[in-house]
Order: structure tokens, then C-alpha cells, then sequence
């Protein structure tokens, strides 16, 4: 997913950062909780899990334009909602790796291009049981292109016309060519099960931890526990997700104690509180890719001398040590630093004045102005834009930071400007690669479509030859590293503050994994 982060603020003329911590209790009925000052002895938890009480979780939301349709899901907060409604087959673990949910096995024929997936028993809100036929629409639907949705690109090698279910709880999904690891599609960003037929997402059913109660867009979703969910009904009685437009306002509604959960924490933050008796600090390991799309169809980023030269007038040291602190670390222009398949072994990329100068120069792009969109929704977007823009300008580039409204930023850039602010969270290089780099991705932020990627990665996920799948990544990633449009400058730990008397939320868990944004397991002392 991308890091998105949305203002219910900006959305709301004249809402400060104290008015949302009066407005987010007023919406959800509650009354304030004094807060404690700094160092007082706060409730701990109980290590023995207790049932009962509402959790209420703060995330960066996204304003007016909020939907509950998980297969729109864009957004942290729309994880969130997702996870507490909603199953997928698989879901990547700590490790990338994929785990078991809905599908309890998955098998491939000879050839890899028909794979038969088992359903284990499970039911729906509504009492109906979780068969193959919803599973079957819900890829349909997914899979329909007047639909547009993100999960599409990952899922287009299953040729959901000519599937079909063998009984309730078993799938044969025939595959439009040789498919060597479904596990990894099953799993893909925003691939949720939704009972079959469903059109309507005011009131959702889906065969989550939690039953929908209450909505309103921008502001709070309440759900209730479901005692019939398979893993195990939650402890938690009710789980609320309220949202707020940055990262003061989440942390000082957790100090505040109106939440017991606040998402996507500061370095500055975390390193204040985290001796402080009111907060806990969880960590999302490798959880956050900084970097800067530039939009490689259009001048002047077409020129490919240019892109080169920003690659070598980006201190990436100076840029991590000040916006990521010590949980950073530098990157080297690709996504996944470590995950399976990354490109280790190209060069580092380092500080090169000279070589940037020369190369504006070929590029006759001296003196140029350029503007670079960035917001101030995301954490660290605008201190590292500002610090890029300086950056440039050593080398002899104008880079004009706009800041623009949050709850916007993310559709506006994917297709307009020429260069901006990007993050993204954990996910398998072959994610990534599916929903952004090819011709067909979505959400192709630098625009980056080549025929030649495009039937590398059909070779990668159609062979169930390792060695072959392995060196088709390695020959992306050097096109990428080569010619792409991708400034990956850093990576870093995803950062969540909890209020003390929670307990059970699961540790070391990266974003967009199993673990990430799920309360079904936490409860409150």
C-alpha cells in the first residue's frame, strides 16, 4: 500500500489539532479522559488476556471520501477497517511470507496454470457460510476493469471466467498462463472476501473479527465483536477507528487518553515518549520506504541524464539521519531493501556533485526550476522535501517544494506533476512491481511502462523455476536502478504509540501484514 495519510482536517475549513480532540469524542459519544501529566504511574496491563471494553485506535484518515469497501482499500486507516470486517485467502506474515486465512491449502497441476485452493469452515456476519461462489465474485469483481480497483493488477493472471468452484469450500482456478506462486497473489493488497453479490457497503457483511455498527466518513467507525469469527472471537467488545490529519493530533489523543491506539508516529515522537508511563511504543519493522517519484513520461524527467543526475545530488545520508533518525537506514534507489529478491549487489549510490552537474549539463537542464508536491499529511514529507530542495540546489537545480491539501495528495499525484513525495509500506518486491511498475499497474506513480519489464515479470510469475524467477527480478530491479524514476533515499521502522493498559497487539509485525492494524487479538486492562 502507499503510505497515504489523509486529513479529515483539511477537509473541515477552520478545525484545529485541539478542536479534533473535542470533535473525535463528540462523534463517538464518549466523555474526555483527563490527561495524565508526564511520568505519572498510568494503568498497565494485564498480562492475562481479559474480555470487554472498547478500543479506540487513531489513525491518519481520509476525510469525506472514506468508503468501507475493502477492495477500494487505499489507505492505513482503510487497512484497518478492513482487517476488523473482512478475511483474504492469505496474508503476508512478519516475513513477507504467506499465511494461511480463509485458503488453508493451495496446490498447483503439473504446469502451474491450474491451482486448486481449500476454503476452511467459516461464516459471514450473517450467519450464511463463506463458500467458494464468494470467493469467485469477489475476484470478479476485483478482476472487472470498469471497476479500477488496486488488487486488479495482482490478480490478472487468474482467468476468473473459466474458474470455477469444485464444491463450497474448494476453488479451481485456472490461470491465463503458468502461475508459479499464487500463494503471493492471494494475498495481494486489498484482496478481501465479500459475500457473493454484494453491491451495497453502508451497512457491510464480511466473515471478519468485528460486525459493523456505525460509520461517518472522515471522523469514526465502530464495530462490535463477532464471538462466531474462526480464529477466535475478539476480547475487545467494541473497536472504534477514529481518524486524525497528523501526527500531533494522534499523539496528543493518546496522551490525552481519548484513544488507546495512535498509528504512524514521529521519530521525534517516539524518542519524547518512550519513557514516558503513558505511551508504549510498538514498532512495525522495516515498514516504511522513503523516496521521490519522478514522472519518467514527461519532460523533464524523459530525459534520462536528468533522472540520473538526481540520483547522484541526493545526500541520502543527511536526509536519513535527519528525517528518519536512528531507526533509518539509507536506501539505493529500489524498493525492499532485504526482501526477498532485492538487488543487493548493484552499488551503493553515494553523494556525486560533480557527476550531477555534468550530467544536467548533457540534459541542458542548468538553472532549471522544477516543482516538487509534497504534503503535510505524512509524516517527514515536508522536512525531507525541504532538505532535497537544498540538496539540489548545490548542483544547480531550483526545486520549488509545493505543499499541498492531504486528502487529495495521493489521486493528484499518481497522475499529475513531474515530481513528487512518495512512501510506501511493507510488501513483497512482486507487489510492488504488479501495482506500480508495469504498464497496466494503478498506481504507477512515475509512470515507468516498458514492454521489455512487463514480459520479465510475466516470466517471473509464471515459473515454478526459482533460479530462473530470481534472475528475472535482478534484471528488473538493474532496468530499474538503470532507468527508473524511483528516488528511494531511505528505509525505516513503521512507529505506533499505545496507551499502557493495552496488551495482545502483535510485535514486530510490518505494515500491511497479518499483524498490522488488527485489534482482534488486543485487549484492555
Amino acid at each position: 500500500m502507499n503510505p497515504v495519510h489523509r486529513s479529515i482536517l483539511s477537509s473541515t475549513p477552520g478545525l484545529s489539532r485541539r478542536t479534533f480532540l473535542g470533535l473525535g469524542a463528540a462523534a463517538a459519544g464518549v466523555m474526555l479522559l483527563g490527561a495524565c501529566g508526564s511520568g505519572e504511574t498510568a494503568t498497565s496491563a494485564t498480562s492475562i488476556p481479559r474480555d470487554g471494553g472498547r478500543l479506540r485506535a487513531v489513525f491518519a484518515g481520509g476525510g469525506a471520501q472514506e468508503v468501507l469497501d475493502p477492495h477500494k482499500t487505499n489507505l492505513y486507516a482503510d487497512v484497518a477497517r478492513s482487517n476488523a470486517l473482512y478475511d483474504k485467502l492469505v496474508e503476508y506474515g512478519d516475513d513477507l511470507g504467506p499465511v494461511p486465512r480463509l485458503a488453508t491449502a493451495w496446490r498447483p497441476n503439473g504446469d502451474a496454470t491450474i491451482w486448486t485452493v481449500e476454503l476452511r469452515p467459516a461464516v459471514f456476519h450473517d450467519g450464511r457460510p463463506v463458500r467458494a461462489a464468494d470467493v469467485l465474485y469477489s475476484y470478479q469483481r476485483i478482476l472487472d476493469p470498469k471497476n479500477a480497483l488496486r488488487p486488479r493488477a495482482s490478480l490478472e493472471v487468474i482467468d476468473i471466467a473459466r474458474s470455477r468452484a469444485v464444491g463450497d469450500r474448494t476453488i479451481e482456478f485456472v490461470c491465463a498462463r503458468p502461475c508459479g506462486d499464487l500463494a503471493n497473489v492471494l494475498a495481494a493488497f486489498g484482496a478481501y472476501i465479500i459475500p457473493e453479490g454484494t453491491t451495497d457497503f453502508t451497512a457491510p457483511i464480511g466473515s471478519g473479527p468485528f460486525t459493523f455498527v456505525s460509520f461517518e466518513p472522515g471522523r469514526s467507525f465502530v464495530a462490535g465483536r463477532f464471538d462466531e469469527y474462526w480464529d477466535g472471537a475478539p476480547h475487545l467488545t467494541e473497536l472504534e477507528i477514529l481518524t486524525a490529519p497528523d501526527e500531533t493530533a494522534r499523539i496528543n489523543s493518546l496522551l490525552g487518553g481519548q484513544v488507546q491506539y495512535a498509528d504512524d508516529l514521529g521519530v521525534t515522537s517516539a524518542r519524547t515518549y518512550e519513557t514516558d508511563a503513558r505511551v508504549q511504543i510498538l514498532r512495525s519493522p522495516r515498514s516504511s520506504m522513503s523516496g521521490f517519484a519522478m514522472k519518467v513520461d514527461r519532460p523533464p524527467f524523459d530525459d534520462l541524464n536528468l533522472r540520473r543526475a538526481m540520483f547522484a545530488l541526493v545526500d541520502r545520508e543527511e536526509l536519513v539521519s535527519t528525517v528518519l533518525g536512528s531507526s533509518g537506514v539509507v536506501g539505493n534507489d529500489l524498493f525492499g531493501k532485504d526482501a526477498k529478491y532485492y538487488a543487493g549487489d548493484l552499488p551503493q549510490r553515494r553523494l556525486d556533485l560533480d557527476e550531477a552537474k555534468s550530467l544536467i549539463r548533457k540534459a541542458g537542464a542548468e538553472n532549471l526550476t522544477i516543482e516538487l508536491q509534497t504534503t503535510g499529511a505524512t509524516n517527514g514529507f515536508v522536512e525531507a522535501a525541504n532538505i532535497f530542495a537544498e540538496q539540489a540546489g548545490r548542483a544547480g537545480l531550483r526545486i520549488d517544494v509545493k505543499v499541498g491539501e492531504g486528502s487529495t495528495y495521493w489521486t493528484r499525484t499518481l497522475d499529475e506533476g513531474v515530481l513528487s513525495s512518495f512512501r510506501s509500506g511493507a510488501m513483497p518486491i512482486e507487489t510492488h512491481v504488479a501495482q506500480r511498475m508495469l504498464s497496466t499497474s494503478s498506481k504507477n506513480y512515475t509512470q515507468w511502462r516498458r514492454p521489455e519489464f512487463d514480459t520479465l515479470f510475466a516470466t517471473a510469475s509464471e515459473t515454478t523455476d526459482e533460479e530462473l524467477r530470481a534472475r528475472a527480478y535482478k534484471q528488473m530491479q538493474s532496468q530499474l536502478y538503470t532507468e527508473g524514476g524511483l528516488l528511494v533515499w531511505g528505509f525505516s521502522d513503521g512507529l505506533h504509540g499505545l496507551a499502557p493498559n493495552v496488551a495482545g497487539m502483535a510485535q514486530n509485525a510490518p505494515s500491511n501484514t497479518l499483524g498490522y492494524a488488527r485489534f482482534d487479538k488486543a485487549w484492555l486492562s
